[in-house]
């Protein structure tokens, strides 16, 4: 079977100016030559089909063109319709028409030129709008960007999972996503030289700091705010005063640590001497508390200075802490009574270093059963957890009946070598603190009403890319 097959249109082009031509040709020989005028149709008809077409077409055109005039003239000359003094006005026609196809080349290059710098242009802003977007995706300072009525724009992974991971579309105003950042933006959009509080997006939430920009030189386009956890940027700040001092610290440790074994070692040989006054003796257990004191100071320092690589895995944490909770009893020869485990849901998954953890909760526990004034066989330890409702990840309450910490030495707990026992080495809670920072946690103190401690670990919850209307 036979089909037909459409021309394409760079063939129906050529066709059409052929045509146009062969027929303008005719029509002119018809009128009576080049004398009429009519000649200058051909001129549009190069024009157009030079400018259609590609490459020097246009050349064969103005001479397709110039070779049917001449041939009309010398048909009208033959025939006796014309004059041979035609022929000094085809041939200028012919001119027109090669100048007239050159002129409509250049033109069509340039546009060609043209079209393919903007078609350039267009895939570099489409590449540069994806590597935008991907740079501002995987930052990790919150990026939130409203209009002048304050309906988001954009919105990236970190703020909105800094705002408590809420039900966020494009369009959808601030303030019914979070109403206190909502309020941060309009009070700095009336007086821009006010300094932004830090703000909770949700109760009980994370401290968020904000910091706003205008989008333009006046912006009329909108605002950028530029959102971060408080408790980081003073991590950070914490790292860079603390890195020099850890340095510090972990060489004068070594520095200390043979003289400091040397001490031991003659303490050691004085106890097993029989001739001591027991004035001497007690002295003699003077120096060996104190020696071992010491001694833990600088293991603490150096554990610091040689923390383990982080490794993190998922597992149950009710299961976890059962076995833990086995491992103390028999380390600090408590009763069964001492600890409770109460997690809800009891298949809650928490995603972090299982050794790293261990000590935390190790340092935690220590730390209430020093400051258990009664006896030891009377404290009990809560291990509370779940998930939080406002961020959707887990978390964990450390929770004794002790006698609970003053506010005013709460703010101070976690900088190292701070204590308030004569028999502490004041590292305790800040290495939990460092510990629970490297394991992307947040570990901070609640007061209890009616006396006790409670410490609260949060724990990184799943983080799924949001989706956006």
């Amino acid at each position: 079977m036979l089909y037909w097959r459409r021309p394409s249109s760079t063939t129906q082009s050529v066709i059409m100016v052929v045509t146009d031509i062969l027929y303008i040709t005719l029509l002119l020989h018809a009128s009576g030559g080049v004398q009429t005028g009519l000649g200058t149709l051909i001129a549009v008809s190069i024009a157009t089909g030079s400018l259609i077409m590609p490459g020097r077409v246009a050349l064969l055109f103005a001479a397709l063109a110039t070779l049917s005039v001449l041939i009309q003239q010398t048909v009208a000359t033959i025939s006796g319709t014309s004059a041979s003094s035609g022929y000094p006005q085809a041939g200028m026609l012919g001119v027109a028409f090669f100048a007239i196809a050159t002129l409509a080349l250049v033109l069509s290059q340039r546009a060609s030129k043209s079209e393919q710098l903007v078609t350039q242009q267009e895939l570099d802003l489409a590449n540069l709008e994806q590597l935008n977007d991907y740079i501002i995706q995987h930052m990790q300072t919150g990026i939130l960007v409203v209009d002048n009525e304050s309906r988001i724009r954009l919105i990236n992974d970190a703020a909105w999972y800094l705002l408590g991971t809420p039900d966020v579309k494009t369009g959808k105003h601030l303030k019914h996503v979070c109403q206190p950042l909502d309020e941060q933006m309009q009070r700095w959009r009336n007086n821009r030289e006010t300094e932004p509080d830090i703000f909770r997006p949700t109760p009980g939430g994370r401290e968020l700091k904000p910091g706003f920009s205008p989008l333009g030189e006046t912006g009329s386009n909108g605002t950028v705010a530029f959102i971060e956890d408080e408790a980081s940027v003073t991590q950070q700040a914490q790292q860079m005063k603390l890195a020099s001092l850890g340095r510090l610290t972990a060489s004068i440790a070594h520095e200390i640590r043979n003289p400091l074994g040397a001490i031991g070692h003659a303490e050691q040989l004085l106890q097993e001497s029989t001739q001591l006054a027991k004035g001497d003796q007690r002295l003699l257990q003077i120096i060996g508390t104190n020696t071992r004191r010491v001694n833990d100071i600088i293991e603490n320092v150096l554990q610091l200075s040689r923390r383990n690589q982080f490794r993190p895995k998922e597992f149950m944490l009710k299961a976890w802490l059962d076995q833990f909770v086995r491992e103390c009893l028999t380390y600090h020869n408590l009763p069964h009574s001492c600890f409770v485990v109460d997690i809800d849901p009891p298949d809650t998954l928490i995603f972090a270093d299982s050794s790293q953890l261990r000590q935390i909760l190790s340092n935690l526990c220590e730390n209430s059963i020093r400051h258990f004034h009664a006896e030891k066989e009377a404290i009990l330890i809560s291990f509370k957890g779940g998930i939080t409702q406002a961020s959707g990840g887990p978390f964990l309450d450390v929770i004794d009946n002790g006698p609970g910490i003053p506010p005013e030495v709460a703010r101070q707990i976690f900088e190292p070598f701070f204590t308030t026992n004569n028999r502490g080495t004041g590292l305790g809670l800040y290495i939990a603190k460092e510990l629970s920072e490297s394991n992307r946690m947040r570990l901070e103190y609640l007061p209890v009403e009616g006396g006790g401690s409670c410490f609260r670990m949060n724990f990184p919850g799943t983080r799924t890319r949001r989706r956006q209307g």
